[in-house]
């Protein structure tokens, strides 16, 4: 299981890539021109979403930097042991949906501590790829075309993140059982 794994991990980003390119080609769209031009949005609709980006991150530091992120997992350890979920990532389950680059420096952490071929390595690396920076992305596009009432996108957004923290740590253990 683990050396398939490994083989579609190689080919899957080249290949989607390669079957963009194609999948453009054959319908006559011009790739290059095309990502030019989202290139130049991408660099207007950065500059609409700064204020966003620096009241989120503001926040996210005083989060973290208050002690209040290790409070709320010194908390929610006994109940995150009945879903499955190692107490060692829980910083990252609570973070990532707050700040990519925050959870990215607790990733950074875990890979360091117990080392990337561990179990909580792997878990942590599969809840990183496999969870979403929901406040993060809300500020983003939402600040971008000017949503103010967000109805039901939060909660199907946590709803999401928790489905996708107990399916990594229920996967990883299932594919990596040493």
């Amino acid at each position: 299981m683990l050396v398939v794994v490994k083989q579609l991990s190689i080919y899957c980003m080249p290949a989607i890539i390669i079957f963009i390119l194609a999948f453009g080609y054959l319908k006559g769209v011009k790739v290059y021109e095309i990502f030019i031009e989202g290139a130049k949005e991408g660099i207007k609709v950065s500059v609409k979403i700064l204020p966003f980006l620096v009241a989120m991150l503001f926040a996210i530091s005083i989060f973290k930097e208050s002690g209040v992120l290790k409070a709320i997992t010194d908390i929610a350890s006994p109940v995150s042991s009945l879903f499955g979920i190692p107490s060692e990532v829980l910083p990252l389950v609570i973070m990532k949906p707050l700040s990519g680059s925050a959870s990215l420096g607790i990733t950074a952490g875990i890979l360091k501590q117990y080392g990337p071929d561990s179990l909580t390595g792997r878990i942590a690396s599969t809840m990183m790829g496999s969870t979403e920076t929901i406040f993060y992305t809300m500020a983003v596009y939402y600040g971008a075309v000017g949503i103010k009432k967000m109805r039901h996108t939060l909660s199907c957004a946590l709803i999401a993140h928790f489905t996708g923290v107990v399916a990594s740590c229920i996967i990883c253990k299932i594919v990596f059982k040493q």
